[in-house]
């Protein structure tokens, strides 16, 4: 006779407690936009998506020929945790020949996308508790991974009289209030487009040597602006913490591959987080981004392509009622003051979307204390959907 098993007694799950921290970490609203946008896809009607910070384009032609051909080799691997050696080296050629900087290729960190790089970063420069200013409206993510690691984001609120940037002056401000353990800045901006200018992201590294702050610089959106260069941090302060990605410019969001630099002393120490928290970036996302850089004049072309929305909805927004907006240097966002429509943002996208059928994102995403009256749209699209959001939105706002 076959022996009974014991039956296990179930655990009330709903009894034992979580950690406190996921109470701090806020929804990403622009993927709750895209969540609702597929639903409506779903059933068979119109989205013009304007909600998520994608290229519409695909990854360029010698990258995807480039991961074809490694994964005709069969073997798919693990790589060194700070990335392959080649692509490492590409990074800092880059910055010789983008920026005028010169770096050691060992400084230079391969993460799984930008994501992982702030969090590699935040974990080696803070200690729970720390102060982290950044930018207000800014990046939801740094707001909710600096929660999540019990770290403490201190908005530093930007005006229209400062240029809507991050100014070493506000900062200061925030410093002499509470004291400051480090400063992200980001230029171009996500939600806005706006960029640092140089004068300002030196004095920025300066305060920050002089209070003995760490200052990391994202600089994710480099290589889409449209009226002069971004800077790197870099060019001004070399024990500056700089994070890009392929995301943006290089059109591979979904490769999820990005970068760090960082001081010779942080390397080692990010490389045993790096081993242990991700092993090492995928192998054939590395071996396309290596591929990417040599396709500047296929990603020209799409840079010229969200140059001429821009252009087109910078003329054509504000004869619809959406005349405030920060400026729009770089990226592919615009921040829009809709005050004289709402002041409930999150409603105003849900209606927009199920109404007009266009996406777009609530400012509440990157903005928790006056975003209720802005939206963030993002002309990473076609000119021809930037063009029928235009033409849905005027209809609806009439």
């Amino acid at each position: 006779m076959p022996q009974s098993r014991p039956i296990l007694k179930q655990t009330r799950t709903s009894a034992l407690p979580v950690a406190r921290r996921l109470e701090r970490v806020a929804p990403f609203l622009a993927m709750d936009v895209l969540a609702a946008a597929a639903a409506k896809e779903r059933r068979g009607d119109s989205v013009i998506h304007m909600e998520v910070g994608q290229p519409s384009a695909p990854a360029p032609r010698a990258a995807r020929e480039a991961a074809r051909a490694a994964l005709e080799t069969g073997r798919i691997g693990y790589t060194e945790a700070l990335g392959i050696a080649p692509l490492r080296e590409r990074i800092a050629r880059h910055y010789r020949e983008t920026y005028d900087v010169e770096i050691a290729p060992e400084r230079v960190i391969v993460t799984t996308g930008s994501s992982a790089g702030f969090v590699l970063a935040f974990l080696s420069l803070f200690n729970a508790g720390d102060r982290v200013a950044i930018a207000a409206p800014g990046y939801p993510a740094y707001r909710n991974i600096l929660e999540a690691l019990d770290l403490t984001p201190v908005a530093i609120r930007l005006a229209r009289a400062e240029g809507w940037i991050m100014t070493p002056e506000a900062v200061e401000r925030a410093h002499a209030s509470s004291p400051l353990h480090g400063v992200l800045a980001m230029s171009p901006a996500n939600p806005s487009g706006t960029m640092i200018g140089r004068a300002a992201l030196a004095g920025l590294g300066e305060m920050c040597r002089a209070e003995g702050l760490w200052f990391v610089s994202d600089e994710i959106y480099h290589g889409l602006t449209y009226r002069e260069p971004a800077a790197s941090a870099l060019a001004f302060d070399d024990a500056a913490v700089v994070i890009n990605s392929f995301s943006k410019y290089y059109c591979m969001t979904g490769w999820r591959i990005g970068w760090i630099v960082v001081p010779e002393r942080l390397v080692r120490p990010i490389e045993r987080l790096a081993q242990n928290l991700y092993i090492s970036p995928p192998y054939l996302s590395q071996v396309a981004a290596l591929a990417a850089f040599d396709a500047r004049d296929e990603l020209e072309a799409v840079k010229a392509a969200y140059a001429r929305n821009r252009a087109m909805l910078l003329e054509e927004l504000p004869r619809i009622g959406l005349s405030e907006m920060h400026p729009v240097d770089g990226a592919f966002y615009i921040y829009a003051d809709v005050a004289r429509f709402t002041n409930d943002s999150v409603g105003f996208c849900r209606r927009m979307l199920e109404e007009a059928g266009v996406a777009a994102t609530p400012g509440l995403d990157f903005d928790p204390t006056e975003g209720a009256h802005y939206l963030r749209f993002s002309f990473a699209g076609s000119e021809e959907e930037c063009r029928e959001a235009v033409r849905r939105l005027s209809g609806w706002l009439r």
